[in-house]
Parts: structure tokens; C-alpha cells; sequence
């Protein structure tokens, strides 16, 4: 999706990142468009994949994984394919992969219950795409996932 978002649009897409369970009835009160109206928005929102689903944040620790680090791929090999994401895909602990500018190629990022947990998903990613790696470990997270400034 390319191009700019009406302010309407906007003001449905601020208050869908702020809390994705409103409901119709309370957009439309938020925003000042009839119930019918808004729903054709929201719905054409999400045709254009300017809305591209609906997530429950969770916390970390609660779910038992406390250890959040960034791992920084860089290929040991730079002749090889660059298809790092596909060799990852299938490891449930990495929970966003970004192509990067720079010294490394991606940096993931990852979660886990332990030091030992993430040093054996290192190796897993080792192995799985022979990169080399540097990881940050999250001292504390004063914010995360915030909406985008619409």
C-alpha cells in the first residue's frame, strides 16, 4: 500500500493501534462517522492491508519468557544466498526478522525463558543459516509497540 491515508482513515487506524478490540459502535462515536460507514472503512482498511490483522499484546514474563535479545546476523560465507529468513522461519523464538543496513544483514528479534535458552537458540540459528552473530541481551523495556505517529 502506497500513498497517503485520509484523516479519516487515519483517526480509524490511531484508534484500532491504540486498542484493537474497540468496537464498532465506539469507533464510530471516536471518529463522528455512522456505525455503517465506519465498519466500510475499517473493512476496506483491511482489503488494502493497511490493516493487516488483529493481535493480543502479551507480557513476556507472564508467558514465561523474560529474556528478550536482538541477535545481529552476519553471513560467515558472503557469497552465499541470502536467504536467511527462510532457514528461520520455523524457530518459534524469533518473533521479528528485519533486514538491516550495515554490518549485518538482519537482526532478530528474540525471546526466551533463560540464558540458557538463548544460548541454545543461538546455536539453532547457527547452524540453520551459518551466520555469525552478535546479540544484545534487553536490560528493560520503558516501551514497546507503540502506534505509529499517524
Amino acid at each position: 500500500m502506497t500513498g497517503e491515508l485520509e484523516p479519516i482513515d487515519k483517526a480509524i487506524v490511531r484508534e484500532l493501534s491504540a486498542d484493537g478490540r474497540r468496537s464498532f459502535t465506539e469507533l464510530a462515536e471516536r471518529v463522528g462517522l455512522s456505525v455503517s460507514a465506519v465498519h466500510q472503512r475499517v473493512r476496506r482498511l483491511e482489503q488494502r492491508e493497511v490493516i493487516r490483522g488483529y493481535s493480543a499484546r502479551l507480557d513476556s514474563e507472564a508467558i514465561g519468557l523474560p529474556l528478550t535479545a536482538f541477535i545481529s546476523l552476519a553471513p560467515i560465507d558472503p557469497a552465499a544466498p541470502d536467504d536467511y529468513p527462510q532457514r528461520l522461519e520455523h524457530i518459534p523464538e524469533i518473533e521479528a526478522c528485519y533486514s538491516v543496513a550495515g554490518d549485518y544483514s538482519y537482526v532478530l528479534l528474540v525471546r526466551v525463558p533463560s540464558p540458557v535458552g538463548l544460548e541454545e537458540l543461538l546455536r539453532k540459528i547457527r547452524e540453520a543459516a551459518k551466520v555469525s552473530t552478535r546479540t544484545t541481551v534487553v536490560l528493560s523495556t520503558p516501551y514497546e509497540g507503540r502506534s505509529p505517529a499517524l
